[in-house]
């Protein structure tokens, strides 16, 4: 059977590596927010061309902690999309605001004039999310949060190392929100997150939420923290892999192409072609008839999921 996701390919192309950084880690005898960290944050804001990166638990709580350090909380309404999986849902409800779901187009990324027809309705914050691999539309959707002065957060989970007119999936918001699950084009050996901004004062919130809420330590000052730290060991991987990306989603893509190139069935509709904006991270078909296709790609051999089967306002 040929998986959705076999972890040991990518990792045998620098087991070495990965050995090395291990070692390391565990020879420091430091293992929660050190050098390794530190280096890794430095390394993604020059990657993202971003000020600041702040490594968190997991994407889900990067998407929170951002919206708390906007100032989001108990009665607040985000816009958001309800085609992606519950992420940012769970953690809009998490601060105890509520979602305010906007249709998507035919990218299935956040429409702007869908957006653009809610922000009078007294939205405090946007999160748009790349997904699949592929960025949403957000010259477009930038400028029309400008224009409404509403905070916009991009969830890059699924599209880190994507480019759009030359800025990186990112750098675009306020905030970018990126998870390094093990299966995301960037991923560790267990959960990882990061919060990405070049505004100082929401990078300075977010380390102290996502520690506690310390300004100082055993000092907590700031309301709403919590433990969300970035580990080391799972830094130290990252760093390993960080430099293959580009070429890893070089890969991705002609993958992608190559499926485009030879899928030839009336009944089910592709993604867009591959470009700077997509690192296809998932290839997403559509048909009328999601499980014969199912049984068919599983007779062949191949494995297959639906993403997403339930969406988030029937949850």
């Amino acid at each position: 059977m040929l998986l959705i996701n076999d972890l040991r390919r990518e990792s045998s192309a620098v087991r070495a590596e990965l050995h090395r950084a291990v070692q390391r880690v565990l020879d420091s005898g430091w293992y929660v927010l050190g050098r390794e960290v530190q280096a890794f944050e430095h390394d993604m804001a020059g990657y993202c061309a971003v000020q600041h990166c702040v490594g968190v638990g997991n994407g889900t709580d990067a998407l929170e902690l951002g919206l708390r350090a906007l100032g989001v909380g108990v009665g607040d309404v985000v816009a958001t999309v309800a085609n992606a999986g519950m992420y940012s849902s769970a953690a809009i409800v998490a601060v105890g605001a509520m979602p305010s779901y906007v249709d998507v187009d035919e990218s299935l990324t956040m429409s702007p004039p869908a957006l653009e027809e809610v922000l009078g309705s007294g939205v405090k914050a946007v999160i748009v999310t790349h997904l699949y691999g592929r960025m949403g539309s957000m010259r477009e959707l930038v400028r029309i949060c400008r224009a409404a002065g509403v905070p916009i957060i991009e969830d890059c989970a699924q599209a880190i190392g994507a480019e759009l007119d030359g800025t990186a999936a990112g750098a675009w918001g306020d905030i970018g929100c990126f998870s390094f699950y093990p299966t995301k084009n960037l991923g560790a050996v267990g959960d990882g997150g990061m919060v990405v901004t070049s505004d100082e004062v929401v990078a300075e919130r977010v380390r102290a939420l996502r520690q506690y809420g310390w300004t100082r330590k055993y000092e907590a000052t700031l309301p709403s923290g919590r433990n969300s730290r970035l580990d080391e060991l799972q830094a130290a991987v990252l760093r390993v892999k960080l430099p293959h990306l580009a070429a890893w989603n070089v890969r991705r893509r002609a993958i992608a192409d190559r499926y485009g190139g030879g899928i030839r069935n009336p009944a089910v509709r592709l993604p867009p072609l591959s470009d700077s904006a997509y690192v296809a991270h998932l290839y997403v078909v559509r048909t009328a008839e999601p499980e014969a296709l199912r049984a068919h790609l599983s007779a062949a051999g191949i494995a297959s999921e639906v993403h997403y089967p339930v969406p988030d306002y029937r949850q």
